[in-house]
C-alpha cells in the first residue's frame, strides 16, 4: 500500500509539473452504469451518420480490452479556456480549436508522463488516449473524481467548469484510487433552456445527430435545410451550452503557449470569412483541428449560415 501511495502521488505531481489541470485515478474495470446508457443511446440513432460510435462497444466500456494487464486509468484535464476570444458580430469557432490541435498537444504530454513513470518506477506497460480510440472519456473522469458530467453531458468541476480536454493512460501498475463527487448541477436547466437545436433531449441525454457539432464537423453531406437559421453564427463546433454553465463564471485562461490564436483569426469578420480562400484557410488552420473539417467543409458551414 504504501508503494502504491508513493507512486500515486509521484504521478499526480509530475502531471501538475507537465500542466495538466488535475489528474485521477481509477480501477481498470467494466463500466457496469455505462453499458446499458451506451446501448440504449446507439439504438436511439442519437450518434447520426457518426458510425464509428458502434464500433468496439466491449472495448468502450472494458480498458482491460484496449491494454492487456491494465490495473489502472489515469485521467486528465487540460485547460482550455482562452484569454481572449472572437471579435463580435462574426462566425464562431468553438473555443477548443482557436490554437494548435489538442491531439498533438496532449499526447506529447501523455509520453512525457508515461516515460517518467517507466523511469521513476520501473516496468510499466500502457497506452496513451487522446479522444483517438474507443474510451469514454467522460466516464472514466468522473469516476476518478475529477468532476460530474451534466445535464449537457460534459464534465463540470466546481470551482473550474468545463473548458478542458480529457486524456487517458491505461497502464498495468496498482495504484491509490480516486471515488466520484456528487452531482452539483441542481435545479439549473440554463443549458437545456439556450440550445437552439434542442439538442439535450432530456437531462444528462444529448441526441448527438441534433447538436450543432455533429452539423458543423462531424456530418459529412449537406446540412438540412430543417436546422438553417438554429445555428447562432456558430461554423465550427458550438460552445453555448458551456457558455450559459454557471460553473464557467470560474473558467480562468490557459496557461499552454500553444493552444493561443493568432490575432488575424481573432479579428476575422464575417466578410472575412465569406472570402477565405484554400489558401488562408490553410495557412490559418496549418495545426488547428478545423482542418479535420477541410476547407470544402468549412466553406460548406459558411453558406449554410449566411442570410
Amino acid at each position: 500500500m504504501k508503494n502504491k501511495l508513493i507512486y500515486t502521488n509521484q504521478i499526480k505531481t509530475e502531471a501538475k509539473r507537465l500542466g495538466f489541470l488535475s489528474c485521477g485515478i481509477s480501477k481498470a474495470q467494466f463500466l457496469e452504469n455505462e453499458a446499458p446508457r451506451l446501448e440504449h443511446w446507439l439504438k436511439q440513432n442519437m450518434h447520426g451518420e457518426m458510425q464509428y460510435m458502434e464500433n468496439h462497444f466491449d472495448k468502450r466500456l472494458d480498458p482491460t480490452k484496449l491494454e492487456e494487464g491494465a490495473k489502472s486509468v489515469v485521467t486528465l484535464l487540460l485547460n482550455y479556456f482562452p484569454p481572449q476570444v472572437q471579435t463580435e458580430n462574426t462566425y464562431k469557432l468553438s473555443k477548443y480549436a482557436y490554437g494548435t490541435d489538442y491531439h498533438f498537444v496532449i499526447k506529447d504530454k501523455l509520453k512525457q508522463l508515461l516515460n517518467y513513470i517507466k523511469e521513476e518506477i520501473g516496468e510499466v506497460g500502457g497506452r496513451a488516449f487522446v479522444d483517438s480510440a474507443p474510451v469514454l472519456d467522460k466516464a472514466w473522469a468522473a469516476k476518478s473524481g475529477l468532476g460530474w458530467i451534466g445535464k449537457n453531458s460534459n464534465l463540470l468541476t466546481k470551482q473550474v467548469g468545463s473548458f478542458y480536454f480529457i486524456a487517458e493512460l491505461i497502464i498495468d501498475l496498482e495504484l491509490v484510487y480516486d471515488y466520484p463527487v456528487t452531482d452539483h448541477c441542481g435545479t439549473c436547466t440554463a443549458c437545456i433552456d439556450a440550445c437552439p437545436t434542442k439538442a439535450i433531449v432530456q437531462p444528462y441525454v444529448v441526441d448527438g445527430s441534433k447538436c450543432i457539432s455533429y452539423f458543423t464537423i462531424e456530418l459529412k453531406n449537406e446540412i438540412s435545410t430543417h436546422v438553417k437559421g438554429q445555428f447562432e453564427d456558430w461554423m465550427f463546433g458550438c460552445d453555448i451550452c458551456q457558455d450559459v454553465c454557471p460553473w464557467n463564471k470560474f473558467s480562468k485562461p490557459h496557461n499552454e503557449p500553444l493552444f493561443n490564436s493568432s490575432i488575424e483569426l481573432l479579428s476575422m469578420s464575417k466578410n472575412d470569412w465569406h472570402e477565405i480562400t484554400e489558401d488562408v484557410f490553410l495557412r490559418i488552420f496549418q495545426k488547428s483541428a478545423v482542418k479535420r473539417t477541410k476547407y470544402k467543409g468549412l466553406k460548406r458551414n459558411i453558406n449554410f449560415l449566411k442570410d
